[in-house]
């Protein structure tokens, strides 16, 4: 890979973000295509936000990822935004276009519907309900997707009930809120059991579930991905659901913004996988 005066920069803005795996999966990108580009990391700190997006054309840049603690920082810097953006309230992907404006997606619900494919061809949105712990931004991802792809009912629980109740009312009736001491109760007659919490990662509380209510046909998504393998997905596997961890919504989020900055469509395959998981031991 040759990076030339006409090479196309993007990047990743965070504050901090030396923890980001963004420029691996670029830097892993360009080398394989031999594209004329670079994908570099940003420190910016919370207050200089709109300054750096605002900043963007005038400096070069094709786009960039955004991290913590930015993406409603993009959100509301941005120019226009897709419609995931405008429903989870957040922007994680830039595009500077070619008159210099700024266009903001999420690409956070693409890329956790393009990985649940994927890893369960046969499951369909449409077939039965979904039962997703949480209520932050990854569940604001989550409901967007599952709706858009024909999901009848949404169960969803959280630890804190005010925070799923206000996501209910946000997306409307098909999402329904169940106690979190009712939890198990809500997996009878699912079709996923997604997880978008924090419990269960390094560092954190295991997640305590039962899942003798949860069809054995059923999916179970973990978007945890350290470890890889959470308790939840271990209890999944040996009781014989597909369980599916998180690192590939990692990889397919990544995706679209690659293609619109370098011009490539990017493949999300198991040398990719490889190369994260590698920096992950």
């Amino acid at each position: 890979m040759t990076v030339t005066g006409k090479a196309r920069i993007a990047g990743v803005m965070g504050w901090p973000i030396a923890h980001s795996r963004s420029p691996l999966i670029h830097g892993h990108w360009l080398a394989r295509y031999g594209v004329d580009g670079a994908y570099v990391p940003f420190a910016v700190r919370p207050e200089h936000g709109a300054d750096a997006f605002r900043a963007l054309a005038k400096l070069g840049f094709a786009g960039t990822n955004v991290t913590l603690p930015h993406k409603l920082t993009a959100f509301q810097t941005v120019d226009r935004r897709d419609a995931a953006a405008e429903a989870i309230g957040a922007v994680n992907t830039v595009v500077v276009e070619a008159d210099g404006s700024l266009s903001g997606s999420n690409t956070d619900a693409p890329g956790l519907m393009a990985h649940l494919i994927a890893s369960a061809p046969d499951w369909r949105a449409e077939a039965a309900p979904a039962a997703v712990l949480g209520a932050g931004g990854s569940t604001r991802a989550a409901i967007f997707a599952l709706l858009a792809a024909g999901s009848p009912e949404i169960r969803l629980s959280n630890r804190t009930g005010a925070k799923a109740e206000a996501l209910a009312a946000a997306f409307g009736p098909k999402v329904t809120v169940v106690d979190w001491a009712e939890r198990a109760a809500m997996l009878d007659g699912a079709g996923l059991l997604l997880n978008t919490t924090s419990l269960g990662m390094t560092g954190q509380p295991p997640l305590e579930i039962d899942l003798t209510a949860l069809p054995k046909a059923a999916v179970v998504y973990d978007i945890v991905y350290v470890p890889l393998e959470t308790g939840l997905l271990a209890a999944a596997r040996a009781r014989g659901n597909l369980a599916v961890d998180g690192l590939g919504m990692l990889l397919h989020q990544a995706a679209p913004g690659f293609a619109a900055w370098f011009g490539v469509a990017p493949a999300v395959d198991d040398a990719l996988r490889a190369v994260i998981l590698k920096d992950l031991k």
